[in-house]
């Protein structure tokens, strides 16, 4: 064999060691790559989520409801007497006091009538004084006096009697007339709308009234609970008026709270429902009439109940579930039983236990296995979970 072609046979063996060389170097740094590509998707990072412990409390069980605001007491202030009217001594939107003068009538008729029956008694009681002198020179004439005239004198005084007491009668109504020239509140409240000016004639037969005053305080709330609520809240009025609280209409503002004071006399058969009246102080005037309301009536009070937040409550298609959290930090699915929801928790009757942990934001990240990352719910500090 030449020396060129065993010089091209050595060339061509070393290129072949070389490339099968560089071919294993390749293939055992892509199964490297693979192998830790592996690793890491075995290893999948922690779900950061938020959580609150599962509580034992006491929990108020609510009726909510819709209802309008009524005035305790409504009057329209109409005049008794027909007259001018000379002086308004209100405001309208003021808050008046029972007794408080309202509006001024010419006086000037009914202290002239007054007058005048005042005039005619003192005649009277003049006529019958001289009518008792004359009864007593009869009787001290004995029987130089007929029977007669003793008889027909003490008729005379007695005729005089009674008119004074007429008189008296008179006196009183035109004192009555006179008094109603001044119109005055009949109950504490709020006056409205001025319906009549100074100046204008009234009259006590016209269906026209000067002014309406709503009584606030205090005030009512009318609504109306399910027929078949009507035992629960029997047996919570039986034992003392049950909390009542009045809302904005859409339930996230307390306006006041009062107590249930009545349950209407009869169900209406057309929408199965009871109507309820509860009274409120409404000293701050939070309420008023014809305002609309949400309701909620507490009928009881359930002890020692599991609760938790409504957050923490998931909708499913086999129903309700939550997420809780297990001493390795991973999520664990628990079907719940929910009885009450009201104002943010919800009482688990069935599914959880109170000290157990439930995740409350981050849910939609999480099955069942995921491993955690937990924060305790509305807390800025995040506590983090390594892995081993």
């Amino acid at each position: 064999m030449s020396t060129s072609r065993t010089i091209g046979w050595v060339l061509l063996i070393a290129a072949v060691g070389a490339a099968g060389y560089y071919g294993w170097q390749k293939y055992e740094g892509n199964k490297q790559a693979a192998a830790a590509a592996q690793h890491r998707a075995a290893v999948k990072p922690a779900v950061p989520v938020k959580i609150a412990a599962v509580e034992k409390a006491d929990f108020p069980v609510y009726l909510t409801g819709l209802g309008t605001v009524q005035a305790f007491n409504t009057v329209q202030v109409r005049t008794r007497v027909d007259g001018q009217i000379i002086k308004v001594a209100f405001k309208e939107g003021q808050f008046v006091k029972a007794g408080d003068t309202l509006v001024e009538i010419d006086p000037r008729p009914f202290q002239a009538a007054l007058d005048q029956a005042k005039a005619k008694k003192a005649q009277d009681e003049a006529n019958i004084a001289n009518a008792n002198l004359d009864l007593q020179r009869f009787t001290k004439l004995g029987e130089f006096a007929t029977r007669q005239q003793l008889d027909t004198q003490r008729s005379t005084v007695a005729q005089l009697t009674a008119q004074i007491a007429a008189d008296d009668a008179a006196i009183f109504n035109a004192q009555t007339q006179l008094d109603y020239a001044t119109v005055k509140s009949p109950i504490d409240g709020i006056v409205g709308l001025r319906l009549v000016d100074i100046g204008n004639i009234v009259n006590a037969a016209t269906a026209t009234g000067i002014v309406t005053i709503t009584q606030i305080e205090p005030i009512t709330v009318i609504f109306t609970a399910p027929e078949d609520q009507l035992p629960d809240i029997k047996a919570a009025l039986a034992v003392a008026p049950p909390k009542t609280i009045a809302l904005t209409t859409d339930g996230k503002k307390v306006l006041s709270t009062g107590t249930l004071q009545l349950i209407n006399n009869q169900v209406d058969t057309t929408s199965g429902t009871v109507r309820l009246k509860a009274v409120f102080d409404n000293k701050d005037h939070a309420l008023w009439p014809g305002q609309s309301v949400s309701t909620r009536l507490l009928v009881r009070t359930l002890k020692d109940a599991t609760v938790v937040p409504d957050d923490a409550v998931q909708h499913g298609t086999d129903g309700l579930y939550a997420y809780s959290v297990n001493q390795e930090s991973k999520a664990e699915l628990r079907k719940l039983k929910v009885s009450q929801s009201i104002d943010g928790k919800s009482v688990i009757e069935d599914g959880l236990s109170p000290g157990q942990q439930v995740i409350t934001s981050g849910q939609y990240k999480v099955s069942p296995g995921t491993l955690v990352t937990t924060a305790v719910a509305n807390s800025d500090q995040q506590v983090k979970v390594t892995q081993e």
